[in-house]
């Protein structure tokens, strides 16, 4: 079984316990918190097998498989999540930006909110990512058309005797 079915199935474990679910997910968001804190910091990208940067990070391999999938829509080269093994080799090499942006998307202020993104990324750029993300989840409706409103598709009826005969 690939690491990344390991981790999903040891997630997925803790389902109808509220308690022991909430505790799972906290110990783990701090272990985030705790890789990005060092990954941020870092100069050169990071590469290595994932046990080896489990064991960097301090953290269990399943934990680093969780975090890899995690980080892996951020990577400027996408790590093999599905056929990933212990000793596959792997690469931290992020997109500041997107990472950035991915972080907001996820809700995660524990992780766009660590001081070490002032070495990355300007405050005014993180503010501009920050709202082009949020944006992006804003619904904007076009016009209302009236029943007697000509179609827009070009026909030249009322919409009530064209597209809007079906709606």
């Amino acid at each position: 079984m690939a690491l990344l079915e390991q981790w999903q199935e040891y997630a997925n474990s803790f389902g109808t316990d509220r308690q022991r679910y909430d505790t799972f997910w906290n110990g783990y968001f701090q272990q985030e918190k705790e890789i990005y804190e060092k990954l941020l910091t870092e100069e050169a990208a990071v590469t290595g097998t994932v046990k080896e940067l489990a064991e960097k990070y301090g953290v269990d391999v399943k934990i680093m498989a969780g975090f890899l999938d995690g980080i892996n829509d951020s990577l400027k080269e996408p790590n093999p999540l599905d056929t990933m093994e212990e000793d596959t080799q792997v690469s931290l090499d992020y997109d500041k930006e997107k990472l950035y942006y991915n972080m907001v998307g996820a809700k995660a202020d524990w992780l766009y909110e660590l001081p070490q993104w002032d070495a990355h990324l300007t405050p005014e750029r993180r503010k501009e990512l920050y709202k082009e993300r949020k944006s992006a989840d804003t619904i904007v409706k076009g016009p209302k058309i009236g029943r007697n409103d000509p179609c827009p598709c070009g026909s030249g009826k009322k919409y009530k005797k064209c597209c809007g005969k079906n709606a």
